[in-house]
């Protein structure tokens, strides 16, 4: 995979060629690629210039494309594509990426693919399609090679030579009995170096659970991550083999979640067109920008009970913004631990009041520690050691009540059912200007005025 330097090449010889009429070295470039590379490309050009690119494409390559791009990207082009270039796009294509890609196809496409599809892989496909794309049997692929354990190794090595071809990613073979209840697995290391009067019985490894097929995506990465797996086996209530999930899957969805961690502080979506029309990206962000604004605006009504005191020190219209921006800081840092925390399955219940004692130290100790140091810098500033005072006191209070809110919120929301990545940041900073005008500008009420 080439390196960000790279691609940031590759998209400008592209863009300069395109501009030049010279398609032909682009589609060179384009055909240099492997498919996770053109849809990365295609995803960094502007629509018009995207739909140019893609018809460069090598016509065999066009399926993986599709899976590779983002869910706004890959609807567009679809939306251009004819139905039988369509059809020809997902024939040959591996039952779980067909499976994603089926959500996106037209109806009349969605019926040609699986009416030309032979009946054992329209079966298949329509036992992925029973589980939620985000589950273990949505990632799944159902092309799997299972072994009874009674066999012998040389048993096992003849069958294989005749297949000829082994599926993409085979590290290991499923170990199954008579009724396709999952045993285990014998890899082909073991394979290769056992005597071939072995039976698989007595060289399988039984100590690999299969993954249940409604088990989350992000449990299934855990399991890889944790257990260092090439492929796993899915397996139904009963035990059954129903398929395999391979590492190349499992690095989607990680890197799914990363984008999603990263986009939805913004209250953005990872799948969202970097290009999409300036309409249609408007409408997305103004929902957030509205339920920022309302926040902001209850910080402002915060600020206008203290108008009168506002008026006769002056300097506490100046310093506000210090102290709401310090506890927005503080409160953000611990925030974000918590969501990372919470995505990796470290942060339960159980610990979870370990975590607010020890972020509420750290948050008062860091408060106690700037709140001198601003002090001091109030003091010489405004001449006035009873401002340096308040504005101390108010650092204080509201780094301890960003450390308390960063930790609880995200807790709180995750029990609710609600995305602590999507809407923690808004609330959050709702709460540390809140209380920090109210801390600052009370307090400033009380003892200057």
């Amino acid at each position: 995979m080439p390196d960000t330097e790279t691609r940031a090449s590759q998209l400008a010889q592209v863009r300069e060629a395109m501009e030049g009429g010279a398609l032909r070295p682009v589609r060179r470039m384009m055909h240099s690629l492997a498919p996770g590379e053109i849809a990365r490309l295609l995803e960094s050009l502007p629509p018009n210039e995207r739909l140019y690119a893609w018809e460069l494409v090598d016509p065999e390559d066009e399926g993986e494309v599709l899976i590779d791009l983002s869910d706004e990207v890959r609807l567009g082009i679809i939306n251009r594509m004819e139905t039988d270039e369509l059809i020809a796009a997902a024939d040959g294509m591996q039952v779980d990426d067909l499976a994603d890609l089926m959500a996106d196809l037209p109806e009349a496409v969605t019926r040609r693919v699986l009416q030309a599809m032979e009946e054992l892989d329209r079966s298949r496909l329509e036992s992925v399609l029973a589980y939620h794309e985000d589950s273990a049997g949505g990632l799944m692929n159902t092309d799997t090679i299972t072994v009874r354990p009674d066999v012998t190794v040389d048993v096992v090595l003849r069958y294989l030579r005749m297949l000829s071809e082994l599926p993409e990613g085979t590290d290991v073979l499923f170990v199954v009995n008579r009724y396709g209840k999952y045993l285990g697995t014998v890899s082909l290391t073991a394979l290769l170096t056992q005597q071939d009067d072995s039976t698989v019985g007595e060289i399988m490894d039984t100590s690999r659970n299969g993954i249940d097929a409604d088990t989350s995506a992000t449990e299934v990465a855990k399991a890889f991550e944790t257990q260092d797996l090439v492929s796993a086996a899915v397996v139904n209530d009963d035990g059954t083999l129903l398929g395999r999930i391979t590492v190349d899957d499992v690095v989607d969805v990680i890197r799914d979640e990363a984008e999603h961690s990263i986009m939805s502080m913004a209250g953005l979506d990872e799948e969202d067109d970097m290009f999409a029309p300036v309409i249609a990206s408007a409408r997305k962000r103004a929902i957030w920008l509205g339920v920022n604004l309302a926040t902001a605006f209850i910080a402002a009504r915060v600020v206008g009970l203290f108008e009168a005191t506002i008026e006769q020190v002056v300097a506490l219209a100046v310093l506000m913004p210090v102290v709401a921006s310090m506890g927005g800081i503080a409160g953000s840092q611990t925030l974000t631990l918590m969501i990372r925390g919470i995505a990796l399955g470290q942060i339960e219940r159980s610990n979870a009041r370990w975590l607010l004692f020890k972020e509420l130290s750290v948050g008062a100790l860091n408060g106690i520690i700037w709140a001198a140091v601003v002090a001091a810098v109030v003091v010489l500033w405004f001449d006035s050691w009873q401002i340096g005072a308040v504005i101390a006191a108010a650092l204080v209070i509201n780094l301890a009540v960003a450390a308390v809110t960063g930790v609880g919120l995200p807790l709180a929301m995750k029990r609710l059912g609600i995305d602590p990545a999507l809407a923690g940041s808004v609330v959050l900073t709702t709460v540390t200007d809140v209380i920090g005008f109210t801390a600052f500008l009370g307090l400033g009420a009380l003892f200057l005025t």
